[in-house]
């Protein structure tokens, strides 16, 4: 087929995303596939607007890339991509909105607030609220947002208002949430509508004490247990929440849900990723290879699925 990889952007995750599409690219080329490749930028949309292919691949992380707004686009152009729709991106984007509809139906989510900032906003006012909300640790993050980027884990009163504006830098809506101590697990989620299955759950072990943007993408910065050192049975707990987690938001194709398990074994779900990185340190292909599945493997199940 011929298809078109969207990749880059001018979200944060744009050295990701970059990383992303290069791994893609070449295996969908290895797959025998021409490939058009795209180094997205919102300011160029006539190379959207003007694609002959059969499908695209989007390789975008954050912004104008995984929250529902190119794939409204290509909706409108009638183009099929790889990958959820609008509403789903969407929802997985917004943390808040995301973590209301788990709590509707049962999956654990950590207590959490929203705040709003703008011009108007005091945010002297924001922390007061907090102040009277939360005693420390807690978190502070943009509420859209991914690889943690803008997060800070808050261990004294005055750190608040830096993390605040820390936050507001890449969204005015900032999530206060309890600081959950526990493993870090993600599970990789694939399948047709209604037929997903879970991949082998993953347990991440950090070099550092936070699971980082540097943690995520520098070599050796994490290390990956799979499948992860659980019981057999909170294992398929946490697989369950994961496909009921991608259906409730209404992924398609595949998916990663991120979740810490606390001492008590309470798998907190903290949130979706619609387009889970793609990079050689990348969590997905990770789990896929000990599910059997070789990354070029992979990238084709994506495209036949959507197809």
């Amino acid at each position: 087929m011929k298809i078109a990889v969207l990749y880059g952007g001018v979200s944060k995750e744009r050295e990701v995303s970059l990383s992303s599409g290069k791994g893609i690219i070449e295996a969908l080329k290895q797959n025998g596939h021409e490939v058009v490749p795209i180094d997205f930028h919102p300011d160029k949309l006539e190379k959207i607007i003007e694609l002959d292919v059969d499908i695209v691949f989007i390789g975008l992380h954050g912004k104008f890339g995984e929250d529902g707004t190119i794939q409204g686009l290509l909706d409108l152009l009638r183009i099929p991509y790889v990958g959820s729709g609008v509403l789903a991106s969407a929802l997985a984007m917004d943390k808040s909105k995301a973590k209301e509809i788990f709590s509707l139906n049962k999956i654990p989510v950590a207590n959490s607030n929203v705040y709003t900032v703008n011009d108007a906003t005091n945010i002297e006012e924001i922390a007061k609220q907090i102040k009277l909300n939360y005693t420390p640790p807690f978190v502070i993050k943009p509420n859209r947002e991914g690889s943690t980027l803008g997060l800070t884990i808050i261990k004294n009163e005055e750190q608040i208002n830096p993390a605040i504006q820390n936050a507001a830098a890449s969204d005015d809506k900032v999530l206060v949430e309890e600081f959950l101590e526990g493993i870090e697990i993600t599970v990789p989620v694939l399948g047709s509508i209604g037929k997903e299955q879970a991949l082998p759950v993953i347990e991440i072990i950090p070099k550092n004490d936070l699971y980082d943007y540097d943690a995520k993408y520098s070599v050796g910065g994490s290390e990956h247990v799979i499948p992860a050192n659980i019981s057999d049975a909170l294992t398929e707990k946490i697989q369950q929440y994961a496909v009921q987690a991608h259906q409730l938001l209404g992924c398609e194709t595949y998916s990663r849900a991120d979740f810490i398990l606390t001492k008590e074994n309470i798998p907190y779900i903290l949130e979706v990723n619609t387009l889970p990185g793609m990079t050689p340190t990348s969590l997905f292909p990770d789990s896929a290879k000990v599910n059997g599945m070789s990354y070029e493997e992979m990238i084709e199940a994506f495209v036949q699925l959507s197809m």
